[in-house]
Order: structure tokens, then sequence, then C-alpha cells
């Protein structure tokens, strides 16, 4: 990994931020085009294209889910029920705060509840891929919440088939319906609706620079969760971490795909050197190693900075998706780190174990957007319903402030509306 020394944020900002790119835009935005147009004639050439599968059905059968259990182990069916089990504790805490509220006063009547949301769709990464996490890690939450209806889309493989420990996930977790369709052509399908693929109320899930990039572009359709692109972790680590536990994380992480982002952000440069040292010396005998490479070399730094307070507010203005702290004091840290989308504290949180089995979620905002948003949950599956009830006494009382407010904004029938029930 290339050792950056940090002098101007700024500027190393725009150095390692990905740029957009024109033609991948207009791609997507004419497969959208054309699914929208032709419906399921066009999500078919297109699974055909990019994935090499021809189609009679989308819809996943209920005899193919049953099937499923056969060709995955005991153990990795006790797995899917830990980790739905830890979630769903987790967003049932949350879901137990989400009680509905009322405020009476002067004739006035407001109440807010939370209803939860009609269809979702989880958009499950797959293809060459397998990740029946990310089934656990969307369908759990909207479970919580009380969605009527909730949809998963995995692209298949080659053989026509969605890997079985994903549909068994999904049985597991509580969805309804599964289509084997992927890319930016399952997106659009989701939200304009086919013959065969139902329409939805919101979309969710991680997914390639295809799935994100449809899912802004059609965010005016449909509503969505938050842009979850390509993985990213930053490590903020200091001279008293361990360069191979580190070297380990960033791994972890780039073993995704090669527009994986990692980085270590540090005010030690004997540290820098050593992570650096100990990635080249791992990264020639592991596994999925082309990719490692690849994901180092596109999208990989290591940030020397002068100071403690330069490496945080560098780590916020990354706003990172995964940011673990691995310094002295890391609670001391993780209390200045307002910006990431999830802060994992300590020697022996890694994300990797986050991605799975400690109850977080790892559908997190990437592309900067952890500055706005923390990770997927119960909140993303409901909507606050506010319901207002007024007396003709209430009007009355704010009749004459109306029309100051009215008149200020050049709208008087607002008021006339108001003038004529008093």
């Amino acid at each position: 990994m290339r050792i950056i020394k940090v002098r101007d944020i700024d500027s190393i900002l725009q150095s390692v931020r990905p740029r957009a790119d024109g033609r991948l835009r207009k791609t997507v935005t004419d497969i959208i085009s054309d699914v929208k147009k032709r419906g399921d004639a066009a999500v078919r050439d297109y699974e055909r294209r990019f994935g090499g599968t021809t189609h009679k059905s989308f819809k996943v059968t209920r005899q193919e889910i049953r099937n499923s259990y056969s060709r995955v182990s005991k153990e990795q069916v006790e797995a899917i029920r830990m980790a739905k089990k830890r979630l769903e504790a987790s967003e049932l805490l949350i879901k137990k705060k989400m009680g509905s509220v009322s405020l009476a006063r002067d004739g006035i009547k407001i109440t807010k509840e939370f209803l939860p949301l009609g269809s979702v769709a989880c958009y499950i990464p797959g293809g060459k891929a397998r990740y029946p996490s990310t089934v656990v890690m969307t369908a759990v939450p909207a479970a919580v919440a009380g969605v009527k209806k909730i949809i998963a889309v995995s692209p298949a493989g080659r053989d026509g088939k969605v890997d079985p420990l994903t549909l068994v996930a999904a049985d597991i977790c509580g969805v309804d319906e599964f289509y084997k369709i992927g890319g930016a052509q399952a997106i659009a399908a989701l939200a304009y609706g086919t013959r065969s693929v139902p329409k939805v109320d919101k979309i969710v899930g991680p997914g390639g620079m295809f799935v994100t990039l449809a899912k802004s572009i059609l965010s005016d359709v449909v509503s969505i969760d938050m842009i979850a692109g390509p993985t990213e972790l930053a490590v903020v680590a200091d001279s008293s971490a361990d360069p191979d536990l580190v070297a380990l994380d960033l791994i972890s992480q780039a073993e995704h795909s090669p527009d994986t982002a990692c980085c270590l952000l540090t005010d030690s440069a004997q540290l820098a050197e050593r992570v650096s040292e100990a990635i080249k010396k791992r990264s020639r005998a592991i596994s999925r190693s082309a990719i490692v490479a690849e994901s180092f070399k596109n999208n990989g730094f290591i940030a020397l900075c002068r100071t403690e307070s330069q490496m945080i507010d560098l780590a916020n203005k990354l706003a990172p998706e995964h940011l673990e702290v691995m310094t002295r004091e890391p609670k001391k840290i993780a209390r200045k780190i307002k910006c990431a989308g999830l802060v994992l504290l300590g020697n022996d949180t890694p994300s990797s174990a986050s991605d799975y089995l400690l109850g977080s979620n790892h559908v997190l905002p990437t592309g900067g957007f952890g500055r706005a948003r923390g990770s997927l949950g119960v909140l993303d599956f409901v909507k606050l319903q506010t319901s207002v009830q007024s007396s003709k006494e209430a009007l009355g009382r704010i009749s004459r402030y109306m029309r100051a407010l009215t008149d200020a904004e050049g709208l008087p029938n607002h008021y006339e509306a108001v003038r004529r029930r008093t």
C-alpha cells in the first residue's frame, strides 16, 4: 500500500475519492430506460448478457427453497440462526422505543406513530459471490419492523441457481418472495414493476457500482436506504497497535472486490512501515490474493499524520463505512469520531466479525455518506405517520397569525381557507 504523508487533508480526500464514471452512468441509465419500456423481456436480456443465465421464471419456487436445505451443512444453518438472533435482539431494542405519541393543546391534537412499510426489496449480491449474511442484515430488521411483504433478489450463477445458503437464510429470516435477478436491471424492475417482478415501496441492501448507481438514479421513483456501494474500511491506529492485526483487518475487507477501499490512518511512521511490510508478506500466501492486490493498488493507502488530532480530523472527513480504532485509548478517540458508518473499538473488534455475528448490521453507508447516517436498521422499514385534528375554536385563535404569515408569503388563499371556517 502506498504511504501518503498528510499535509493538506482536503487534497488527500480529492486524491483518494473514487471519481464518477460518465460511461458507467450512461450504461446504467440505458438499462433502466430499457427495463421501464420492455419489462421482463429487457430483464431477461440483461441477465443473459451479464450473467450468462436464461430464466424461464425469475421467481424462486418453494421447492427450490426446500431443496436448498439438503445442500448446506448443519453448522451453516446454525450460524445463520445465530446471526439472526443477535441482530434481532438489537433491532427489538430500538423498536421498543418507537411508541406513538400525542400532543393535545388549544383545541389541536397531533399524533405521531411509526407504521411499517407495505413492501420492501432486499438486494443480495450474488452471481460469482455468495452473501447469505446480507439476507440476515436486510430481512431481519424488516421483519422486526413488521413490513407486510419482504422480497429478496439476487443474481443466479451460470447454472441458473441461487446459492443454497442464501435461500436458506431467506427462509429462516422471513423473506416472502425471492427472485433470481441482479444488477441495475433488478433495481429497475423493482422500482417500476414488471409482469413478473412486483413494484416495491423501498429497496435496501448493498451492491456493486451498477447496483449502487441504479439505486441513486431511481431514488426519485422508489425509496432507497442509502448509498451502500463497494465496502470501505479505515483503521485509526497509533504505535501501540499490532501491525499484523491491522494488516489482517485491511486484507479481510480488501478481499471483497477490486473496488474495495481500505486505508490505515496513523501518526506512527514505524507502524506505517510495519503494516505495509505485513501486507506484502501475507499477500503472497492468502486466498483471493489477486482481488486483494488489485483493491490495494486501486484504492488502498496509508495516511501518515503529524498528530493524533489530524488523524481524527481525516477520519471524520473520510466518513468511512467501517472505522476501527486500535489505539491505547480507543474510547477517547471514538468519542471524537462523528462521521463513520460503524465505529469498532479496540484490538478485538475486527470489522470482519461485525459483518457476521456481533449483532450489528453490515449494510452501511459508503462514499462519505457516513457523515449523515449509520447502519441499516428497523427505522429504515417504518415511516413516521403524523395526523392532526383541529377545532373551529383553534382556527379562530390562530387566524390573525395566519394572515400575518400568508400576507408575508403572498398566499392569500391559504388565509381565506382558514378565515371561512371561523
